[in-house]
């Protein structure tokens, strides 16, 4: 049983699939997490996450894990846990270059997939999980959400990380990688033909979890 949440950045997916995985008693596939290590991985190692040769090689040489672990996805690349820091803005910034390789995003939708099978019921949120990951997926979701508001949402979780940056900033980055999103070539952000909209910009994250998991158990006890 596979729920997909996409949407772009700041619409508030990973917080509200980690709150419908826990009441529909799922593991949450947090895609966004293995962009990261893939990218700080690249960096670590001194290569540009925009070599895409170079990049595709750390597959075979890393060992990336990544361990459902309460309400989030614990990742460690060769042992080592880097939870936190694939959450540094400056990692975020470039991961718009693994994300538009076609050749380094076909690897991850795989581990996407390897992830998810071994899980009963997964909830997974990101940009393409119910278009190309989870094409048969049970239940998809799209959500948007006003870009400001979204940049303040982002912003907002930064500070309370203790990361120094301006709202401009975020909403800047926001914008750039909105833009890398919806026009590269593989996996591109839009919405499943099949998909269920909802607009978060004026909903608390309890009203957005409850209208969510009502029309899953819906459809789910529908099956």
């Amino acid at each position: 049983m596979i729920i997909t949440i996409d949407g772009p950045a700041g619409v508030g997916k990973s917080t509200v699939a980690r709150a419908i995985a826990r009441r529909l008693g799922a593991v949450f596939l947090d895609t966004g997490a293995m962009y990261r290590a893939v990218t700080l991985a690249a960096v670590e190692r001194g290569i540009a996450p925009a070599d895409t040769e170079k990049v595709r090689g750390l597959f075979e040489v890393c060992r990336f894990e990544f361990r459902p672990e309460a309400e989030q996805m614990r990742v460690c690349i060769d042992g080592q846990d880097k939870t936190a820091e694939i959450r540094d803005p400056k990692i975020t910034e470039q991961v718009k270059y693994i994300a538009s390789a076609g050749p380094l995003r076909e690897k991850l939708v795989q581990m996407q997939r390897d992830f998810a099978a071994g899980c009963e019921r997964i909830v997974t949120e990101g940009r393409d999980q119910g278009t190309v990951a989870f094409p048969n997926a049970a239940v998809k979701f799209f959500l948007t959400a006003d870009p400001r508001q979204r940049a303040m949402r982002r912003h907002l979780e930064l500070t309370a990380a203790g990361k120094t940056i301006s709202l401009e900033e975020v909403l800047r980055q926001q914008q750039v990688r909105d833009a890398s999103d919806e026009n590269r070539e593989v996996g591109p952000l839009k919405p499943a033909p099949d998909s269920i909209p909802i607009d978060t910009t004026t909903l608390t994250v309890d009203q957005v979890v409850n209208r969510m998991e009502q029309i899953a158990r819906k459809i789910i006890d529908g099956r």
